[in-house]
């Protein structure tokens, strides 16, 4: 995967103790600078400031509120696609740079790729990919209704070239809108991060169920130690490496060992797995700040 020419901070979808809303308000107003991607085995090492603040987050959100937000998650999906519709993420058309694999996987150029946007949003990663390739199909699922409606009304959606449907990860079957073995790659791109830590690993085999053998998994998503991560108050915390949003969303900042046992428990096998590690500043506020996403590739290993 080229990690080279990232894309601009200031178009990720950074997790905050405060509503998406201000924060995107924050980045609309703030002139955001990345410096070079540094790529490591190793997460981000903290400040001796960093460390007292994690270390004082001893209290999390109760058992009874966690129960709420767990229940309640896809509700707060789609009341946030209700209020921001399709105007909040912008479109990644990055994903064909940064997942090199996307052309790679072909045996020749016109090989016709067939692939699974696993948490499609709106939209933003499938409509730029399928105007970029014309020998791609894509499966595009998302947790919610409104999200999926969505990406219907695009004008940019065909039937014969996009199949969207509305899917629990965590609970429905790929299967049933997706034939088994038949997808060459899956994108999770900022969408595992949004699951509870206790459920992933059944994302991760349903996702397993749909890929043929030999296909991939292309993974980002937020690392350990990122600045979103600090931002959080511990009235936030509800669980190791895991916060709530003010608007009831949620988001986990993965290790790469946490990651790696995850798809490799599930059968997958790991191809690469490393933190992308960039200091961004915001000239307006004269702030420095350190981001930290973890970029992977999981591979179904080819049938013997």
């Amino acid at each position: 995967m080229s990690l080279s020419e990232s894309e601009n901070v200031c178009d990720l979808e950074n997790p905050s103790p405060l509503s998406k809303e201000s924060e995107q308000k924050e980045e609309e107003t703030s002139s955001c600078v990345p410096d070079q991607d540094h790529i490591s085995a190793i997460s981000r090492v903290l400040t001796p400031d960093e460390l007292k603040r994690l270390g004082t987050e001893r209290n999390l959100v109760s058992d009874f509120k966690q129960m709420k937000l767990e229940k309640e998650a896809q509700k707060n999906w789609d009341l946030f696609y209700k209020r921001n519709t399709t105007n909040f993420f912008k479109d990644r058309h990055w994903t064909t740079r940064e997942f090199q694999e996307l052309r790679a996987c072909r045996e020749f150029e016109s090989q016709k790729l067939v692939l699974l946007e696993a948490g499609c949003g709106v939209g933003n990663c499938i409509f730029p990919l399928l105007e970029d390739d014309r020998n791609i199909f894509v499966y595009a699922c998302d947790f919610s209704p409104r999200a999926v409606e969505f990406v219907k009304q695009n004008p940019l959606y065909r039937p014969e070239r996009c199949s969207a449907f509305q899917c629990d990860l965590t609970r429905g079957d790929l299967t049933d809108s997706v034939p088994e073995g038949s997808v060459d790659v899956v994108t999770l791109v900022f969408v595992l991060s949004a699951v509870h830590p206790d459920k992933m690993s059944l994302v991760v085999e349903n996702l397993y169920k749909v890929l043929k053998p030999g296909g991939v998994v292309l993974f980002r998503d937020y690392g350990l130690n990122d600045h979103a991560m600090l931002r959080f108050k511990s009235a936030s915390k509800l669980g190791e490496n895991f916060y709530v949003r003010q608007d009831g969303t949620r988001s986990y900042f993965f290790s790469r060992e946490f990651l790696a046992r995850l798809f490799e428990g599930s059968g997958f096998r790991s191809a690469a797995n490393d933190y992308v590690q960039r200091e961004t500043v915001n000239k307006k506020e004269g702030l420095s700040v350190s981001r930290v996403f973890l970029q992977s590739k999981f591979t179904r290993p080819a049938a013997q």
